[in-house]
């Protein structure tokens, strides 16, 4: 069920000029939704205010940030905060955040970034995003219905989209383009079937 009463939504994307943004504004206007792109230049995402301030007019959220002068284990849970906070005040009620796979459960039920093998250097960055999605699970009011995706694996920047997508556990082989990411993005934030979760994406 849409969460708008026609086929159009109103969604802002904070974070549109990133790559993953930029193909989630292009899903979603190809769709003839109404798209905001939000960057640093309109507002601080940090900013519970500033969050309101843009999100008002919408029906849902999109966020795909990061902040390479920030500390990730303090800058992710402020993000999560302000768009708990911000997005409410504003009427938006359905959010959905891109997150990163390293934290994903895998089959065996251990996190991705624990697997043998697996890159080691950012985990500082992998722990980072996590607390931003713990945050916002003990931040999101009733009201504000939110999921986060990520890639089961990663992204596949030269492949050809499969036209589709799958919810899947991590998985350090998977790929996914950005343009069948952004479709699972787009599906979540206008009809949503996933609800206070992180939940990886592979190809259909």
């Amino acid at each position: 069920m849409n969460i708008t009463s026609g086929n159009s939504s109103r969604i802002i994307v904070f974070g549109a000029r990133g790559r993953v943004g930029r193909a989630v504004v292009a899903e979603a206007r190809a769709r003839g939704h109404q798209v905001t792109e939000a960057g640093r230049a309109e507002g601080d995402v940090t900013s519970a205010a500033d969050v309101a301030r843009l999100a008002a007019g919408h029906d849902a959220a999109v966020v795909s940030v990061y902040d390479m002068q920030a500390e990730p284990g303090a800058y992710f849970p402020a993000v999560a905060r302000a768009l708990a906070a911000g997005l409410p005040e504003a009427g938006v009620g359905r959010l959905v955040g891109v997150g990163l796979a390293s934290v994903l459960p895998t089959e065996s039920g251990a996190p991705l970034m624990d697997t043998p093998g697996y890159p080691q250097e950012w985990r500082e960055f992998y722990l980072g995003h996590g607390a931003g999605t713990d945050a916002l699970r003990a931040a999101a009011p009733e009201g504000l219905d939110w999921a986060v995706l990520s890639p089961a694996g990663d992204f596949d920047p030269d492949g050809a989209p499969a036209g589709g997508h799958a919810f899947a556990p991590a998985d350090a082989a998977s790929r996914i383009t950005h343009a069948d990411f952004a479709r699972a993005v787009v599906d979540e934030a206008t009809a949503p079937t996933l609800h206070a979760v992180h939940a990886g994406v592979g190809p259909a």
